[in-house]
Parts: C-alpha cells; structure tokens; sequence
C-alpha cells in the first residue's frame, strides 16, 4: 500500500513543496507564482513558506487547484527519439508527455535531460521532490552513452575524451570508452562511452573539444536502469518502487527489486 504524502494525513507542509510533490510544477516556478500575487489559500493571497495541508483551499488565478497527491510514486522512462521534443513549455504537454497517463499528475520534470538533438534514455517525474533528488543522485552515478562521430578518432583525439576535460573548471569521470569495427556505419563511427558527473550535453562538447564531428548521443543507461530492445522509440515504462530506489540508492540490493 502507498505510504500518502505528509500533508495528505494531515501534516502541514510548506506551499511550494505540497504543490510541486502534485506536479503542478517545479518549486522554483511555484515561488515565481506566489511572488506574483497569482495563489491563494483559502480566499487570501499566499505568501513565500507558507504552510498548508489537504483541506485547504488552494487556487491559481483564481481556479481551484486540485491536490489529492496520486497513489505511489511515478516515476517514467522513455526512449526517446533524437528531435522529439520531452520537455513541457508554457503549459502544453508535448507529444511524449501527453502519452502518460492523466492520473500521474498534470505536469512532469525530467531529471537531467538529453539536448534535443538527441535522444535515448529519459527520466521523468510529476514529483518535483523526487526529481530534486534524482538530479542529485544521477550525477554521481555511472551513465552509458553511445556517440556516433564523422570518421575515426585518432589516438591523441581519444586520450584527450579519456581525459574528461571540458573547456570549464568541472571534470567528469571517464571509466571506459570503447568501438569496435562493428560499429562502423558508412562513413560514421559509434563510440561506447561511460561517465559520471557527466550530462549529454558534457558527453557532445567533449568529443566535440577534440574536432570530432558528432552527429548523434544516445544515452543508454544511467546507474542499473539500462534501455532493454523492447522499449521501442517512442514508448514509455513506469518504475517501480525498488528501481527508483536503486537509483537514489545505488547500495540497495538488486533482489529488493523483484
């Protein structure tokens, strides 16, 4: 049985919080929203740190919110084509977004985003909680890529993506990099590469720093969640309690997912 949220039994909670853990919205934006007069609690206009709980009347604009939280947690990862748009913008729900179900909540994060371009494994949440947490955890944990390049990496050209180096003070931790001619495809050339502390944006700039030509970065998996061959692009698959357990918690024991 789902253990409810703190101010669904009663506790009271800061406003920001109650409402972003209901996915109306990220923290930061829900605090743009009461510094803008636009929410109120119980017919008076809320103010920063505010506490609330499930009785209370809360609106946005004047429209009442609802704020029954959902049972358990939602917690989705797609496989996501390079181009389709994953992130929300000024309200609407993008294709992807619009194929989770209505009762996961009204408004998703996604947790360390690929760019745009490209693609793979992604990880979102209606629990603005959760997804702070999860930004933190993911950017410790060991993370798969696949870079497809123009041509072939010299050897000082692959020393120096070994190296981690990008053009700012944060290194990341490279553990392996690897192709084989296997991987060839035309002209292109796919490299396997595992990080942590690194974005899909890190892993693009830094072939990218050493004059590859980088056409595409798939993100494979992220700490012991790994895209499987029959999530097909497009598709989505909600995690279970010990997966997301796995990922804030890298030391829970695989056998506590079955």
């Amino acid at each position: 049985m789902a253990r409810p949220h703190a101010a669904q039994a009663g506790v009271a909670e800061r406003l920001q919080k109650y409402l972003a853990q209901r996915g109306l919205g990220s923290r930061r934006a829900i605090e743009d929203w009461i510094r803008a007069g636009r929410i109120s609690v119980n017919g008076k206009l809320a103010e920063l740190g505010q506490k609330v709980s499930h009785g209370d009347d809360i609106r946005l604009d004047g429209r009442a919110i609802k704020t029954r939280a959902t049972e358990g947690t939602h917690l989705f990862m797609f496989n996501r084509s390079p181009g389709d748009p994953l992130r929300e913008a000024d309200g609407e729900r993008t294709p992807l977004i619009d194929r989770l179900p209505r009762a996961a909540g009204r408004r998703f994060i996604a947790v360390s985003p690929m760019p745009g371009i490209d693609g793979g494994l992604e990880l979102v949440t209606s629990d603005g909680a959760l997804a702070a947490k999860l930004q933190r955890a993911i950017h410790k944990l060991p993370c798969e890529f696949s870079v497809r390049v123009k041509g072939q990496l010299g050897p000082d050209q692959l020393d120096g993506v070994k190296s981690g180096k990008l053009d700012r003070a944060a290194r990341m931790t490279i553990e392996t990099v690897t192709n084989s001619d296997a991987d060839l495809e035309g002209s292109n050339r796919w490299y396997g590469i595992v990080a942590r502390g690194a974005s899909g944006k890190d892993i693009r700039q830094l072939f990218e720093r050493q004059g590859a030509l980088v056409s595409r970065v798939l993100r494979i998996s992220v700490g012991s969640l790994k895209l499987e061959k029959d999530l097909a692009r497009g598709q989505h698959r909600q995690l279970d309690d010990a997966q997301t357990a796995r990922l804030l918690d890298p030391n829970v024991p695989a056998a506590e997912e079955t």
